[in-house]
């Protein structure tokens, strides 16, 4: 071959190779960084050019069958959590406790990623968590900045069978929060998962819920009902759910008197103060008006310290 030729091949060879590592680079970075090998064989490439990579550390191996763009230390918690989804298999999602510190239900504190595989899969990977379930349906699985991951309501299902009771209290509240819990999706969940251990101990949080007592979740709430007792008013349900009728989801009320149809929210800074809270509060508002119910809203500052604004301010409404 003449020098020519040899150029030829080698800058066709150059062009090639670049257009191969343009192909990996774009679809890592739609992953955090991570692929694994079914998808290195979509693009052409061979078991032996993969090892080949892995040698000269253009990969980086972080799973059997999962490799990196970049070395593990760079990696961040979300590639971690990528990789070991796409170490279990296609229709592998996270799940548990890593799903709910992605969904933003909890923060992350343990050291084991957790993902769900359905069936009875025998797949297990060293550093990774890995749970079995044959109810684990497609519509149990959303993606969170891209990664696949269990919906919030199977989310809170299996982390029942993981935590203790105060911590799932937790949980749901933050799904509150967030304005992702979904009631209607966990009674599904139930529905399909009657016979796992999980379902009874939500069915507990939930019922709670819907039952009612005059048990608070906050220093506030016990400042408010204590005033309420010292003017001499019924006393309230407290943290009750109240269906509307408008085909919305239904509401939570931190008091409410449904003879009058009254509610009254205490507002802590941590669940009302953003400006997404502040949105979210005053379509609820709207709605609670157009269904007949009258709501107000009280803070702290009013409860603790301007009692005397607000006493005579609820034995009015009570009155009308």
């Amino acid at each position: 071959m003449t020098e020519g030729g040899r150029k030829s091949d080698a800058y066709r060879r150059f062009f090639s190779q670049a257009r191969v590592d343009e192909l990996i680079g774009e679809l890592a970075r739609t992953q955090h960084a991570v692929v694994n090998v079914a998808q290195l064989r979509q693009l052409g490439f061979t078991a032996r050019s993969i090892q080949r990579r892995a040698a000269s550390t253009r990969l980086h191996r972080i799973h059997h069958g999962v490799y990196s763009l970049v070395p593990r230390e760079l990696l961040t918690r979300e590639g971690h959590w990528m990789a070991a989804v796409l170490a279990c298999g296609p229709d592998a999602a996270l799940s548990h406790r890593s799903a709910a510190a992605l969904l933003g239900l909890r923060p992350w504190g343990w050291t084991r990623i957790e993902v769900t595989v359905p069936g009875r899969s025998d797949r297990n990977r060293a550093g990774i968590a890995v749970h079995r379930s044959r109810t684990l349906a497609p519509a149990d699985v959303t993606r969170v900045n891209k990664i696949p991951c269990t919906t919030v309501s199977r989310t809170l299902l299996d982390l029942a069978e993981v935590i203790g009771r105060r911590q799932l209290e937790r949980a749901f509240d933050e799904s509150e929060i967030l304005e992702l819990f979904d009631l209607r999706a966990l009674e599904d969940q139930l529905q399909r998962n009657r016979t796992r251990s999980a379902a009874e101990r939500v069915r507990a949080v939930l019922a709670e819920h819907y039952i009612g007592s005059t048990a608070t979740r906050s220093a506030l709430e016990e400042a408010f009902l204590a005033l309420c007792r010292k003017v001499g008013v019924p006393d309230p349900q407290v943290n009750e759910w109240i269906d509307l009728g408008d085909g919305e989801q239904p509401i939570w009320a931190d008091f409410v008197w449904r003879p009058q149809r009254l509610i009254v929210e205490t507002d802590g800074r941590r669940a009302h103060g953003t400006h997404r809270a502040s949105e979210r509060d005053k379509r609820r508002d709207q709605r609670v008006l157009l269904a007949g119910w009258r709501s107000i809203r009280t803070t702290w500052r009013q409860v603790v310290h301007r009692s005397h604004e607000l006493e005579p301010t609820i034995v009015a409404l009570l009155q009308l």
